[in-house]
């Protein structure tokens, strides 16, 4: 599938628009491609745009004054990242996104959303829903992570992404759950 269909699939899902309207909107966005590896936002850089995945997995991490990674998003097909607080702030980015397998990504600018959220109610509608739907998955997680150990967390996380155990190294989910790769063999043992 090309990625303006799988991305009008997406959108298509929350919000109504002609096929001339998706055709503009799509028109705002940049197709991209990387290596498993790279590294797409560093902390500190100027961050202008967010990323749409049509293939492959990204994740969004911090990297503390001890050195340990914290991750804060796995991004996988059709799904959305950047470092937010950089992009709608305009701050030098406090976080890290790179890729965990080669990735083809949509990258819209900031400007560029706000200006088709201006123009389009149903453009507008779609954003809005996607970052409620955002801020409610962030909650659930901050309040699993106050409240259930970390096989009730791991569990939670594969009964609600099942691919990411075959897509992501588990050292990786390890770091998402917060614990060690030692802390998350034992849970498999």
């Amino acid at each position: 599938m090309e990625s303006k269909e799988i991305l009008q699939q997406h959108i298509a899902k929350t919000a109504s628009l002609t096929e001339e309207e998706f055709d503009y909107f799509f028109s705002h966005f940049k197709a991209l491609s990387f290596k498993k590896g790279q590294t797409i936002i560093s902390e500190g850089d100027k961050v202008d745009c967010e990323y749409f995945v049509i293939s492959g997995c990204l994740k969004a991490f911090f990297i503390n004054d001890e050195i340990k990674m914290y991750i804060l998003q796995f991004a996988m097909p059709t799904w959305w990242t950047s470092d937010y607080s950089a992009l709608y702030n305009q701050t030098p980015a406090t976080i890290n996104v790179d890729c965990i397998s080669d990735v083809e990504l949509l990258c819209l600018s900031n400007s560029d959303r706000e200006k088709l959220c201006s123009e389009f109610h149903q453009i507008e509608h779609f954003f809005r829903w996607r970052t409620n739907k955002g801020y409610i998955a962030s909650q659930k997680r901050l309040l699993s992570f106050m409240n259930n150990n970390v096989k009730t967390r791991y569990e939670e996380l594969l009964a609600l992404y099942p691919q990411l155990y075959n897509l992501v190294p588990k050292h990786l989910i390890a770091a998402y759950l917060g614990v060690s790769r030692e802390t998350l063999s034992r849970l498999n043992s």
